[in-house]
């Protein structure tokens, strides 16, 4: 039976301060903790008496397993070595960029997309929501033990890869992406699910794009959920690469 103490700990990852002060997060579900596993993080604890996961669980409906797991060190955010963040991260690779995406299930979704369209490594602001969120590692269904998220400036990232490389968003004034020519590399940057990208890191994208709508004349909605937007775009990029 696990002990009140072990209980107040489990439930205090819930928060950002709890995991950040415990260096743990929580994992809930028999596949998202055998991807985590298999992909190399470690268990400080894996739950499997029912019981026992029915005081920890932060679902509403608990599932078979629940992991406890050692969040990961941060490895370039420490340093602010943006030129090796390029080299090792972003050269020659399609990657994201989230600039303010505040919903846990919109990130952790997002992981997810990025997952199946084999993109390894999404770089976040410091406003975007905490990937260890339980809610965020839930919705990326284990794609949270193969993508590697980057917490870091993003205004300062741009600024310092190099001249002309290829940075894409979706706005208003872009221009179809079905029409345009699109890179087998780049950064890809989505924004704030009210209020898009920000003013100063919106002026630093060069390729801008717009995901056309066809509602022929009548109504229709305003704009796209940002992870549905992220998947369209991450599909039309890999199906140019055929």
């Amino acid at each position: 039976m696990i002990s009140k103490n072990r209980t107040k700990l489990i439930r205090s990852l819930e928060t950002k301060k709890g995991r950040e002060k415990a260096g743990l997060f929580v994992a809930e579900g028999p596949k998202v903790v055998s991807d985590l596993l298999h992909g190399g993080f470690l268990a400080e604890e894996v739950l499997e008496d029912i019981e026992d996961i029915r005081k920890v669980s932060f679902l509403k409906h608990p599932q078979s397993v629940l992991g406890i797991f050692k969040m990961p060190e941060e490895a370039d955010e420490t340093s602010k070595d943006y030129s090796r963040t390029f080299h090792e991260h972003i050269e020659g690779q399609l990657v994201l960029a989230l600039d303010g995406v505040q919903d846990p299930g919109n990130l952790g979704t997002i992981i997810r997309i990025a997952d199946w369209f084999g993109i390894d490594d999404i770089f976040c602001s410091h406003e975007t929501a905490d990937c260890w969120n339980p809610k965020v590692v839930q919705a990326t269904m284990g794609s949270i033990a193969r993508v590697k998220l980057h917490y870091l400036d993003l205004n300062l990232l741009i600024d310092n890869l190099p001249i002309d490389y290829p940075v894409y968003a979706t706005l208003l004034d872009g221009k179809n992406l079905y029409a345009q020519p699109l890179t087998a590399h780049g950064m890809i940057v989505m924004g704030n699910e009210g209020n898009g990208i920000t003013p100063l890191l919106r002026t630093k994208i060069n390729r801008k794009l717009l995901i056309p709508n066809y509602h022929a004349g009548r109504e229709a909605a305003e704009s796209l959920n940002v992870a549905v937007a992220t998947s369209i775009v991450c599909a039309e990029f890999r199906r140019r690469q055929g």
